[in-house]
């Protein structure tokens, strides 16, 4: 057994990984870029080695680096994560030229699944059912609709849905261009699309000496963008129709005996509401959500990815499933907002009462949450956007979704939009919890609510309250108190694009403002209020630019709106800002042309997204600032659109 591992990734699955390697009293190394510095995962570590740089390209993707890194630091073992360069097969071979123990499956079968074309071949002449693929050139309007997918790599990038044959060659380039900048490969093919597929995977874990095991099947089908964002374990279809599991399961083991495979993987494949599957891609690493697995069976699939790559043998067969697990990803993004991306300080991150995320002694389900954040991390542009994954698992799947809905609801996140309030919303929803989750599920029902009004009214009242207490005097007059009836205080708050204006004064007889409110009492981080004869208690926090409102009736930011605005802040109209920081990967005009209300002029990827900006009214491209390969700020001004001359 290798004694000291580094771990060739970032943020969660890098503690993910090192919690495991303690357990086992193993030595661990980090490695890290300039922007991850402060981030948890590096001081866990034993030691670090920096990858001078922030993009990807830059740090996690050099395999010179880490390899080089391992040799410093001295370690015997490389585990790979996932995303970045675990299934790449030349760091593989380059780890094994080192000398270190590769914890991962045999070069050749990285290489075999690299190419998805290639992969569905070898898939068909193992006997594994797939779906049939098209070269662009043979796709026909019979075939429609059709997924346009990247040959190499996942997690989304260079696919594309086409509905109509006249959008497939824009579509193709598109893809193509996007999976060459995600992967260096920008082949792309076809295959039909399922709209309303389900995204079934069976868990493999295979041993070095011909063993393969069928670890449970999970269900992933609630995707956005096709990345998935709920996964759970057992699947309710396969649950629905049970005679599914055994053909499943003997596919995902002829998968992986068809190219030698070794150590923890996954055989992903796309089914019906009959039954029927097909292969989609086998992913040669430990997936994202292999916590549902390991809380279903029992099992660490970790340190069973370590026993096998030292060569240890798995018994004959592995254990059962157990119970019902779900993981939800919770983001830095805004679904409400074409689900874009958020980043900045994460100023508080914590679960009820300051603690886990953990539910009371007795609770009818466990809760775990793997994350690579915690108070003051920074969320920067050039990772993915998850910030943690939250995992709920017990006896009876309603039981878990309940749980783990509360969970996520009385947890604390400020400083950064996420994804949390949509996550309680699907896991609320009658139609997941009747076991309907396909892949057409946010095009079913939508991404959620937005804020309540009520609930946002009453939280900025609270904000200004608390803003007001902050302010008072020693002798404990009341902020905005008179003698005589005065003008009311106002304060005025942003959510989205919606500016609240409270308005309140203090009388005699105590507060007043509209509605049938009461103020209780009010501190600088804590007012209580009675609303319509219920009375609650709001949770204050205000940072630099954001205040954070928290009660039983939900989680409110808001953002507090200046009375006078700095003149150095104003932008020209028709200007284009950047709604992140990015990268400009392709910009589709020049100063001069004619342009549209719509019309894609720019496209920005940041967090592994890709996000177009459009112009905001007819007219002239009058200014361009930026050019493709550029490096911008959030709000800095890419172009502006004026009127015709």
């Amino acid at each position: 057994m290798f004694t000291t591992v580094l771990v060739a990734n970032r943020g969660e699955i890098a503690r993910r990984i090192f919690r495991t390697a303690r357990s086992l009293g193993l030595s661990t190394v980090a490695v890290y870029s300039t922007a991850d510095a402060r981030m948890p995962f590096v001081d866990e570590a034993d030691a670090a080695v920096e990858l001078p740089g922030n993009t990807p390209g830059e740090t996690y993707l050099r395999a010179d680096l880490i390899v080089e890194a391992a040799v410093r630091a001295g370690a015997d073992g490389v585990h790979p994560g996932y995303g970045f360069l675990s299934e790449n097969a030349g760091f593989a071979q380059a780890v094994i030229d080192a000398g270190l123990t590769w914890i991962g499956p045999p070069v050749d079968a990285i290489s075999s699944m690299g190419s998805k074309i290639e992969a569905k071949k070898l898939m068909a002449a193992a006997g594994v059912p797939v779906l049939a693929e098209l070269t662009p050139a043979e796709v026909s309007a019979d075939d429609l609709p059709v997924l346009v997918k990247a040959s190499a790599g996942g997690g989304g990038r260079g696919m594309r849905v086409v509905t109509e044959l006249a959008d497939l060659p824009g579509e193709i380039d598109a893809a193509s261009a996007e999976a060459l900048s995600a992967f260096g490969d920008g082949t792309v093919f076809c295959e039909r699309y399922l709209a309303a597929g389900r995204h079934i995977e069976v868990q493999i874990m295979a041993d070095q000496h011909g063993t393969i095991w069928a670890v449970g099947e999970r269900e992933c089908s609630i995707q956005r963008r096709h990345q998935k964002v709920v996964e759970e374990a057992p699947s309710p279809l396969v649950e629905r129709i049970p005679s599914m599991r055994a053909p499943l399961f003997d596919a995902a083991r002829k998968a992986a005996a068809a190219i030698g495979y070794v150590g923890a993987g996954t055989v992903e494949f796309l089914a019906d509401e009959e039954g029927n599957f097909y292969f989609l891609e086998m992913n040669t690493r430990l997936q994202v959500e292999h916590p549902v697995t390991e809380e279903t069976t029992g099992l660490d699939l970790v340190e069973l990815q370590f026993a096998v790559a030292a060569g240890e043998h798995l018994p004959a067969d592995p254990p059962p499933t157990v119970g019902h697990a779900i993981e939800v990803r919770l983001y830095a993004e805004d679904p409400l907002n074409d689900w874009q991306p958020q980043t900045g300080t994460l100023h508080r991150f914590r679960g009820e009462r300051g603690g886990a995320l953990a539910p009371p002694a007795g609770a009818a389900a466990r809760v775990r949450v793997d994350s690579g954040a915690e108070d003051g991390s920074e969320v920067s542009p050039y990772y993915d956007a998850m910030l943690a994954k939250v995992i709920a698992a017990g006896a009876d799947r309603a039981a878990v979704a309940r749980q783990l809905a509360g969970a996520l609801r009385r947890s604390t996140i400020h400083g950064i939009g996420t994804n949390r309030d949509l996550l309680v919303w699907i896991l609320r929803h009658p139609a997941f919890l009747a076991g309907d989750t396909d892949t057409a599920f946010f095009d079913k029902h939508g991404v959620g609510k937005p804020p309540d009004e009520a609930v946002v009214r009453v939280s900025a009242l609270a904000a200004a309250l608390a803003d007001a207490a902050g302010r008072e005097a020693p002798v404990r007059v009341p902020s905005g108190w008179r003698n005589l009836p005065s003008q009311p205080q106002r304060k005025s708050y942003r959510v989205g694009e919606v500016v609240h204006e409270v308005a309140y004064r203090m009388a005699r007889d105590g507060l007043v403002a509209d509605g049938n409110v009461r103020l209780v009492e009010s501190a600088p981080e804590r007012v209580v209020l009675e609303v319509d004869g219920v009375r609650r208690v709001f949770d204050v926090a205000a940072y630099d630019g954001v205040t954070c409102v928290d009660s039983s009736l939900g989680s409110v930011a808001l953002t507090p709106v200046e009375r006078f605005t700095d003149p150095a802040r104003q932008v020209a109209a028709g200007s284009l800002v950047a709604p992140m920081p990015g990268t400009v990967i392709r910009v589709g005009v020049q100063i001069g042309d004619k342009v549209t209300q719509g019309q894609p002029l720019l496209w920005l990827e940041a967090m592994k997204m890709e996000h177009t900006i459009a112009a905001p009214v007819d007219g002239v491209v009058g200014e361009l600032t930026v050019e493709a390969g550029q490096q911008v700020e959030v709000g800095a001004v890419l172009a502006v659109v004026g009127e015709e001359a």
